[in-house]
């Protein structure tokens, strides 16, 4: 078989345009199957180290070691840093000792940092015998830094110049300096206590003549990030002043290392999909997780929401009578429930996401209340003539249309209430809103609903 090395352009605006090409996934696996590694690497060859991983994700435990075997003369450790953290202990257990030394020796610090944060000790001490000791000693550095903090996120590598320096000597140290980092944006000028005062970009510098001062062409922005600080507070930093890099100083205020755009949007983005996993109560779940590993994630969630639906059922259990004598409202009980539900559901993910973007403070909590409140009523009193109308068709009763009517304008309103509140009173409280709104807000809507609609049928119907 002979590989097709060329490829059709795609168009960028179709949505399989970035997805892996199903014909040389199935190659790759035919010349794995066929332990045809020539064939093999000239199949990956072509692709980025972010599709490698993508392919190693997806195919089974059985393809997946068969390949790392037939491939690993030619593993990038840039495929280690892609890889989904749930099988990337897996991927290096089956590296060969060499194979993996010169895969993380081609990586940047705080690469190899995001490497051994979720390894175990033997594993760690097997990655950090392949660096040479100057690397060991700054990635052991960084691995001192609290989890999820700026100083395991940086890299040490920095390109420094001294405050008083013209762009002339800046590039002249660039042109002569073996060490340079493969990417940076700035050069971090520093006073002689290694204290950082300032950015310039390379754009700047090289715009610039010679003669001119490094500290005439300083970034407007510039923002000094301490090594401690948390990493949720260094992306949104990013994020709020459109940074592309920003030094880092330790508790002296001096120059350690320096954080990337592209090493702070992998933490909104996790952020971002660690809410989204949350909000629906299954945990940090991935695609390759094993059914037990998903199935132990998932369990306590569903043992709240069924603790939820027994508290719901007990209120629907004291108007048994109620709904004796009128069989219709077990018809129509569910559609008022459901709707507060969904209602409380919009108005949670809201709330929840304008949290971590820290729109949603104290200067506008209660705008932001009284306005989910007043969509409530609006939308309640729309579905309520709806639903008022359908009450009187289907079951020819004008009285059990009021109700259902008014139960919906009243399971609305409180579900733009609820759905609003109950996250900020978690978060006020210590406790990941993203992780436990979902089943007060669900609780508090079907309490509501059923009380508000069976409570008004026995009231007006008996």
């Amino acid at each position: 078989m002979i590989a097709d090395d060329h490829q059709e352009p795609v168009d960028p605006a179709s949505e399989d345009a970035y997805e892996l090409d199903r014909k040389r996934v199935g190659q790759i696996l035919e010349a794995v199957e066929a332990a045809d590694q020539a064939q093999l690497t000239a199949l990956m060859e072509p692709l980025h180290a972010a599709d490698i991983a993508d392919l190693l994700e997806q195919i089974s435990a059985f393809d997946r070691g068969q390949l790392i075997r037939l491939y690993d003369r030619e593993f990038d450790g840039e495929i280690l840093s892609e890889l989904d953290e749930s099988i990337r202990e897996e991927v290096i257990s089956q590296l060969a000792p060499q194979v993996l030394a010169e895969a993380v020796r081609d990586l940047e610090s705080d690469d190899v940092v995001d490497l051994l944060e979720d390894l175990e000790e033997p594993q760690q001490e097997a990655i950090l015998n392949t660096l040479e000791d100057a690397d060991r000693v700054a990635v052991e550095q960084s691995l001192s830094y609290p989890e999820n903090s700026a100083g395991r996120l940086m890299q040490r590598e920095v390109v420094m110049a001294p405050d008083h320096w013209t762009v002339g000597q800046a590039i002249d140290f660039m042109r002569e300096s073996d060490h340079l980092p493969d990417q940076f944006y700035h050069v971090v000028l520093v006073d002689p206590r290694l204290h950082p005062v300032g950015n310039v970009t390379l754009g700047r510098i090289m715009s610039s003549k010679r003669e001119v001062p490094l500290g005439d062409i300083v970034e407007e922005t510039f923002q000094i990030i301490p090594a401690d600080q948390d990493e949720e507070d260094v992306a949104y930093a990013f994020n709020q002043y459109h940074l592309i890099s920003a030094p880092v100083v330790d508790d002296e205020g001096r120059l350690v290392g320096v954080i990337t755009m592209d090493d702070a949007m992998v933490v909104l983005d996790e952020e971002h999909e660690e809410d989204i996993l949350r909000l629906a109560g299954v945990g940090e779940g991935s695609l390759a997780d094993r059914v037990m590993a998903t199935t132990k994630q998932r369990f306590p969630w569903l043992a709240v929401n069924l603790a939820t639906a027994i508290l719901a059922s007990l209120v629907i259990a004291q108007f048994e009578a109620t709904i004796a004598e009128f069989v219709a409202l077990a018809v129509l009980m569910p559609i008022v429930a459901s709707m507060g539900g969904n209602a409380g559901t919009q108005s949670l993910t809201v709330a929840v996401r304008a949290l971590a973007t820290r729109d949603l403070t104290g200067s506008n909590v209660w705008r932001v209340i009284r306005r989910e409140v007043l969509v409530g009523l609006v939308n309640g009193l729309a579905f309520a003539l709806i639903m008022g109308v359908v009450g009187i068709l289907w079951f020819g009763s004008p009285l059990l249309g009021v109700v259902i009517a008014v139960a919906m304008v009243i399971n609305l309103v409180v579900a733009g209430l609820a759905g609003t509140v109950v996250p900020i009173i978690l978060e006020k409280i210590g406790v990941d809103p993203a992780l436990a709104s979902g089943a007060f807000v669900t609780t508090v809507t079907d309490i509501v609903g059923f009380f508000a609609f069976l409570g008004l049928a026995g009231a007006m119907l008996l």
